[in-house]
């Protein structure tokens, strides 16, 4: 008798340890972007940028075990664990979706929903496999999002220090700073 089959465990064709170790390194991958978010007291922070990743990694496994559960020249519907990926993009864009909110003139959550996708592609990868692939595009999402927040604050906050300088009286007459 097979008591593992009996309480729903099943034999995978990645070793399970392999599988926990994927889920580990999406959640670890997701949280480093996640952490840049919640530094700089984004909506969507460290908890969602982890469980973008790996509900992503999670749904990139789960689609190749089913794809590798099929027997070879079985006749029927046949799996395609490229529609899966497709889900999981699509669900993560709804996700980013709604994060991004429109206030007044100004368009806020941009960036918050382009990190929760880029989780998700870490998730992905990392679900496949591709560790050293998901740690530099975690690592470069990292940069690109505190390196050139920093120039960005720097570029624009020169402009808004000139704008905020000009008197009313110098702006009517045509005058600058």
């Amino acid at each position: 008798m097979d008591v593992g089959n009996e309480f729903g465990f099943v034999q995978t064709y990645l070793p399970q340890h392999i599988i926990a170790i994927r889920l580990a390194i999406a959640a670890v991958l997701g949280g480093i972007i996640g952490f840049e978010r919640e530094v700089n007291t984004a909506e969507a922070g460290l908890r969602t940028h982890i469980l973008v990743s790996v509900a992503a990694a999670l749904f990139t496994i789960l689609a190749f075990e089913i794809f590798h559960t099929i027997e070879p020249g079985a006749t029927g519907p046949q799996a395609d664990p490229i529609r899966a990926v497709e889900a999981v993009t699509a669900g993560i864009a709804f996700l980013g979706a709604g994060a991004i909110f429109r206030s007044g003139g100004n368009v806020q959550g941009l960036t918050t929903g382009a990190g929760m996708w880029l989780a998700g592609a870490v998730g992905l990868a990392t679900a496949l496999g591709y560790y050293i692939i998901a740690l530099g595009v975690a690592l470069l999402a990292v940069v690109v999002l505190s390196a050139l927040r920093a120039f960005a604050h720097r570029i624009v906050g020169r402009d808004a220090q000139k704008i905020d300088t000009v008197s009313p009286a110098a702006a009517g007459n045509g005058e600058k700073p």
